[in-house]
């Protein structure tokens, strides 16, 4: 369990946890010469009941809200700090905004510094404070007068403390591990050293993680909490780790740490978004600074049914972040002025899409609803309507940042009541709406239909070209599982390369005549064939159709192409081959003048010949020379 402290610059934040713990969380030098916090300070409590909290203690001046994000994002629950002498002040507001904003709804108010204010002062700001707690997550939290001089209140607050402690959920410490850092140095004797808040799953000694955004892989080497050496850490407590693989140059604030392949850097992503009612109204593509676990980015508001967002509204958007992020559904995200100190507002993240939406679309904005309100069964439905096209399971669930196998459970559920559409294929799993599946079957049909008018010698349009056309993104194997289910289903007829229409005839009369006369033109031909362009031109044909025609008897084998341009009938060729064999078994060798003189024809149709029995291993090049190619 994690306490964060928040509160006004100079009202004793670090006093009171130094008072608590007898920890200073100062450690830089121009802290304790200025007497402020300036970098995150951590520190450890045992509770009463025997609980062990971990401590994060924020910096509480203006200029330093960015460093109190960063720290505040694993809290538990909140320790706010209101100097009795100044009451309620300016970043006692805004770090009470950051707290509403980040969803942390548990927590005690210190009234510190009593013994520098009379009794009827501390009360006067103790329902000060009350009020102003009216209307935030913290109503009715209890307010605890204390001194960190004297320690008057000091074991009431740490009674309050360990009762709310009692009350908080315990994070799920099994999945994917995940851990925000905060901190990275190097420690003499060690090497790397990160510190953070582990948010998600169980990490151990001599586990390999990785480290995102950049995707580097660490080993665990050593594990601390507390200052404690231990095997394991689990999610919910504050985890110091010391990295084998990677220097601390390597590493910096807002990394993240996770199992291998569990996550993903995202640079979009889809929220829930909170105008606080001070802030400024922010326009459509309006830059913001997005902060969410300890890192922050620039990004834009992408607003999907409005020009403009007003203090003090909520919206569904997408933020468009201009350097990798990672995120999971259900983390909180706040919001700043990119050139002020200005916390503008916040939210949560619903999801991680893999496109930009277009805009002013009813079926989107249902889907982000279903993403915010909806459970997981309604959310994959609404994520397969909207996304128009099968979606793999691994691309659900990094979506949803749902478990793989919860997703498919889901999907097979749905499929059973025929709400889903699912592609099985070698272990792999598409869905996509009863809608998209007809509309693809629909488009199958007019491609091929389109392509066989186009070309209606072929046996069809190819297999591998109308899954580049239809769905790119399903591998060859789950595609040819899709067409033999169409192909049962009547849809559409498989040849072996090919898919062609069921109801596709053979060839007409007329064009069986002309095929027969472009097959003769190249019987009369000869040893000296005319071109494609002189035989479309003689039989008074387009090229292209002529060159269809070819196309049908080349697939047919009547025809063989040995040179560009140059085509033989399959019997002139046989013959041709025959006698060059023969000549060869009696002579040993030939040229191509001679082969050219024993064939009757010319040099411009001789040397291509030659050349592609030669590929073909009948012959075999020696110098100017054919000769026989011994066959086993």
């Amino acid at each position: 369990m994690i306490i964060g402290t928040a509160g006004h610059v100079d009202h004793g934040k670090t006093a009171l946890i130094r008072a608590l713990t007898g920890i200073d969380t100062d450690r830089l030098k121009e802290e304790k010469e200025r007497g402020i916090s300036i970098e995150l300070g951590f520190a450890h409590l045992d509770l009463p009941s025997g609980i062990r909290a971990g401590i994060v203690d924020v910096p509480g001046h203006e200029r330093l809200v960015r460093t109190m994000l960063a720290g505040a994002h694993g809290i538990d629950l909140v320790l706010l700090v209101v100097a009795a002498d100044e009451g309620v002040m300016p970043q006692t507001r805004e770090h009470m905004e950051i707290i509403d904003l980040l969803g942390i709804d548990r927590g005690v108010v210190a009234l510190t510094k009593i013994d520098l204010v009379d009794p009827d002062w501390k009360e006067l700001v103790s329902e000060e404070i009350k009020e102003f707690l009216a209307d935030t997550p913290l109503r009715g939290a209890p307010v605890v007068p204390v001194s960190s001089v004297t320690g008057e209140g000091l074991p009431e607050l740490l009674r309050v403390l360990d009762q709310l402690a009692q009350g908080v959920r315990e994070k799920p410490d099994t999945g994917p591990v995940r851990m925000p850092l905060d901190r990275v140095f190097t420690l003499a004797g060690f090497g790397t050293v990160v510190t953070g808040t582990l948010v998600a799953g169980t990490v151990k000694v001599g586990e390999t993680l990785a480290v995102l955004p950049a995707g580097k892989m660490v080993r665990v080497r050593q594990i601390q909490i507390h200052q404690q050496q231990v095997e394991e850490a689990k999610a919910g407590q504050r985890v110091a780790l010391n990295l084998a693989g990677v220097e601390a140059s390597e590493l910096r604030r807002g990394d993240v740490l996770v199992t291998p392949g569990a996550f993903v850097a995202v640079t979009l992503l889809d929220a829930k978004v909170r105008l606080l009612p001070h802030a400024r109204k922010l326009k459509h593509r309006a830059r913001v600074r997005l902060h969410l676990g300890t890192a922050e980015a620039l990004a834009q508001l992408h607003l999907l049914d409005r020009e403009e967002l007003a203090p003090g509204e909520e919206a569904l958007l997408q933020l468009l972040v201009e350097e990798p992020i990672v995120a999971a559904r259900g983390d909180k995200l706040v919001l700043r002025s990119p050139s002020q100190p200005l916390t503008l507002g916040g939210g949560l993240v619903l999801g991680l899409p893999t496109m930009r939406y277009k805009r002013y679309r009813p079926e989107i904005m249902e889907y982000l609803n279903q993403l915010a309100e909806g459970k997981l069964p309604q959310q994959v439905l609404a994520f397969l309507t909207q996304a128009k096209q099968p979606v793999a399971v691994e691309t659900l669930s990094r979506t949803l940042t749902e478990a793989p196998v919860r997703v498919a459970q889901v999907l097979e559920e749905l499929a059973a009541r025929e709400e889903v559409a699912l592609i099985r294929a070698e272990g792999q799993l598409w869905a996509c709406s009863p809608v998209t599946y007809q509309q693809l079957k629909e488009k199958a049909r007019a491609l091929v239909a389109a392509y066989s008018e186009e070309y209606p010698l072929r046996q069809g349009m190819p297999r591998e070209e109308l899954r580049s056309r239809l769905l790119p993104q399903l591998g060859v194997r789950a595609f040819q599982i899709l067409l033999e289910d169409w192909e049962r289903q009547g849809w559409l007829r498989l040849t072996p390369q090919a898919v062609a229409l069921p109801e596709s005839s053979g060839l007409s009369e007329q064009e069986q005549q002309r095929i027969a006369a472009l097959e003769e033109a190249y019987l009369r031909g000869g040893m000296q064939p005319p071109s494609p362009k002189e035989v479309a031109a003689q039989l008074g044909l387009e090229e292209k159709r002529a060159g269809e025609y070819l196309g049908y008897l080349f697939r047919q084998g009547l025809l063989v192409k040995v040179a560009e341009d140059i085509v033989f009938h399959r019997e002139v060729l046989k013959t041709a081959e025959t006698r060059v064999v023969e000549a060869l078994k009696e002579r040993g060798e030939i040229t191509a003048a001679e082969a050219r003189d024993l064939l009757g024809t010319s040099r411009k149709y001789v040397v291509p010949l030659l050349e592609y029995l030669d590929g073909r291993r009948v012959t075999r090049r020696v110098g100017d020379k054919r000769t026989l190619v011994k066959k086993e």
